[in-house]
């Protein structure tokens, strides 16, 4: 199943008195392929939420596995186990395209990107490595109902413990200097991965709950370490509950059952 809420952030328009400084500034998002990906957590991301030089992400959306940046325009799905309900992923659309995301857990020493690349490969006759900007990414197109196929882009970067693996489709897999392409690379770039302590296998999807919005955890932690004045009695609520607020707590939740491909037949 998957399940639809709609993403938005207010902006305020800046001006910038130092035009010919801003033309030179670097990217904040890869924008060279390569066939290897290095640096990351030094300029570029997607990040681990213990480096060194992890961005501020307090107001982005808490995913459990990692945490999403806002943008502008575009509307987040939430793909669930139909039977449990566990959460498995999420996937961004943003005009024509879309970015499919999940995060594994990784060996502590090795990465998993190249093992599991292979294993596409193998699987998938049409699937061909090219470089990309987070490394050797793959390109595979997926068979649609009536007989149409849709081009795909699965890149994968290797963190501490765990891997983060995107889905790009429409423009976003096939024109490197698209808008759309640019704003979900950069998208990817700023997600902040939250591996967690707890024991799993390679693989294994890292456990991830509802959206939790900023306000919402500044909430949570408030209450939980009673530093909100005078609501210090909401840490004697019987049954008050200690993890992440259920779907109805936390966003508006509709079923879509033809909201586009979830690409779950690559994995």
């Amino acid at each position: 199943d998957e399940a639809v809420a709609d993403q938005t952030e207010d902006t305020t328009e800046t001006t910038d008195t130092d035009t010919d400084a801003d033309e030179q500034a670097a990217p904040a998002y890869p924008t060279e392929a390569v066939t290897e990906y290095e640096g990351r957590g030094e300029q570029y991301g997607p990040w681990d939420s213990g480096d060194e030089d992890v961005p501020d992400y307090d107001d982005y959306l808490d995913l459990g596995a990692y945490f999403l940046p806002f943008l502008q325009g575009i509307e987040l799905r939430i793909k669930a186990n139909r039977s449990t309900q566990t959460i498995l992923g999420s996937t961004i659309t943003y005009g024509s395209s879309s970015l499919e995301i999940e995060a594994f857990a990784a060996p502590k020493t090795l990465g998993l990107w190249d093992d599991v690349r292979a294993d596409l490969m193998e699987a998938n006759k049409a699937a061909r490595e090219e470089a990309g900007v987070f490394g050797t990414e793959l390109k595979l197109p997926v068979s649609l109902k009536g007989g149409k196929t849709l081009d795909t882009r699965i890149v994968g970067v290797d963190g501490p413990r765990w891997m983060l693996r995107g889905i790009f489709s429409g423009k976003a897999a096939s024109d490197p200097d698209d808008p759309e392409t640019q704003a979900l690379n950069k998208f990817f770039a700023d997600i902040v991965v939250e591996r967690g302590e707890e024991p799993l296998a390679p693989r294994d999807l890292i456990p991830m709950h509802p959206p939790i919005a900023p306000a919402q955890r500044k909430a949570m932690q408030e209450a939980a370490d009673g530093e909100t004045e005078g609501k210090e009695h909401l840490k004697d609520i019987p049954n008050k509950p200690t993890g992440p607020f259920d779907s109805d707590q936390q966003v508006e939740v509709k079923t879509t059952l033809s909201r586009g491909p979830m690409f779950s037949e690559v994995r």
